[in-house]
């Protein structure tokens, strides 16, 4: 069975764009053009992936994935907008989206950005993590350090995951991107210490022993001294 999109998406010819370039790939597509349909269709139908514009009538591209993600909704969600400053993505990626791309885009890099989604997506995220005195559950996306549960972002806790699959190896900034955001270009790096620096706050700020550690000049490693 072919893969089932939403595009959310309130101006008419790049939504016909994107859905006839989809369907042209062989993937199933709807479309909703203001963010309460993209609320409703995102909740009631089974989709693999979401890709929801941010400027919205009705209700903004972001309300509307921080609503899917309080009503348990996990699909991914691709950001589409003009808005391209770092704080922009940052409030996008703390409201629960997996990835990000900025308008005018070609749609061969949207194309390699929606296989990539829907590969991690259908990947088998296994049963609970542990490492140290933290516990990661993949199914409820929670995230333990000894009894107490670790309130953590969307984002954060995609990072969280990805250094507890990979523990006492030392993550490169570019493999965080390509695993975490699907970044690859330099100009994104400081989002990722950005984000790193959100994690350690919330996993080691309370705690004596630290397990995330800096690598000068390389990255990151999840690891007990």
């Amino acid at each position: 069975m072919s893969n089932r999109i939403l595009v959310v998406e309130d101006e008419k010819k790049v939504a016909s764009f994107i859905k006839r370039g989809l369907e042209e790939e062989e993937f199933q597509v709807d479309v909703a053009y203001d963010g309460e349909e993209g609320l409703y269709m995102g909740e009631t139908n089974p989709y693999d992936l979401i890709l929801m514009d941010i400027m919205l009538p009705k209700m903004d591209g972001l309300s509307v994935v921080k609503e899917l993600r309080k009503r348990d909704v996990h699909t991914p969600v691709l950001c589409l907008t003009a808005k391209d400053a770092v704080e922009d993505i940052v409030s996008g990626l703390d409201a629960g989206s997996d990835d990000y791309l900025t308008k005018p885009f070609a749609f061969a890099e949207l194309l390699a950005r929606v296989r990539s989604l829907l590969r991690r997506g259908q990947k088998d995220r296994g049963a609970e993590i542990r490492f140290a005195d933290l516990r990661l559950d993949p199914v409820g996306h929670k995230v333990w350090r000894g009894d107490k549960e670790i309130e953590l972002t969307a984002k954060e806790y995609a990072l969280m995951e990805y250094f507890m699959r990979n523990p006492n190896q030392i993550l490169t900034r570019t493999m965080i991107a390509e695993h975490v955001w699907d970044y690859t270009f330099d100009s994104f790096t400081n989002i990722i210490d950005v984000y790193v620096n959100y994690l350690r706050k919330k996993v080691d700020r309370d705690y004596d022993k630290k397990l995330i550690h800096t690598v000068r000049g390389v990255g990151y490693v999840l690891k007990e001294d």
